[in-house]
């Protein structure tokens, strides 16, 4: 805050008027590292928005949230002839949005082999899901006859 005197104020006169003037430059450089910091933090979430939509638009099929591994592959488009196998963290299994139990698992591969000998198996495992389990799965899909089995990945 600067003091000092109105340049109308007569230096010999006995009343002179003195102002203060408020400096805002410090002001001003508070609103202008908040403004950074709103649109950093903005951007940040739009980020993080648009992570959830895409995980959601690629999950649109079973509607289950399945935190895939990255990798390279080459995209494959689940046909009518598809079974996507979700393997959930708690060991569940869940057959095109269906969850089954284990033991039904055989009879959906048997019955899907009978329709068609060129069903497609799509397995979507969490990162999080025993490897063990994985294995299992396609263990019995093999032992039935289906013999197209793919693992379904988060693009790279």
């Amino acid at each position: 805050m600067a003091i000092g005197k109105l340049p109308e104020a007569d230096v010999e006169g006995s009343e002179e008027a003195i102002f203060a003037e408020i400096n805002i430059t410090p002001l001003t450089d508070i609103f202008l590292v908040l403004l950074i910091i709103v649109l950093v933090s903005s951007s940040v979430q739009q980020e993080q928005t648009r992570e959830i939509v895409e995980a959601a638009i690629a999950d649109k099929t079973s509607g289950l949230k399945v935190n895939l591994p990255s990798g390279e592959a080459q995209e494959i488009d689940p046909g009518s002839n598809s079974l996507v196998v979700s393997v959930l963290t708690n060991g569940e299994v869940v057959v095109n949005g269906t969850q089954v139990a284990e033991g039904d698992l055989d009879n959906i591969f048997r019955t899907a082999f009978a329709k068609d000998k060129l069903t497609q198996v799509i397995l979507k495992a969490d990162r999080g899901v025993d490897h063990g389990i994985v294995v299992g799965v396609m263990e019995r899909a093999k032992r039935v006859g289906l013999s197209r089995l793919a693992i379904a990945t988060k693009g790279g």
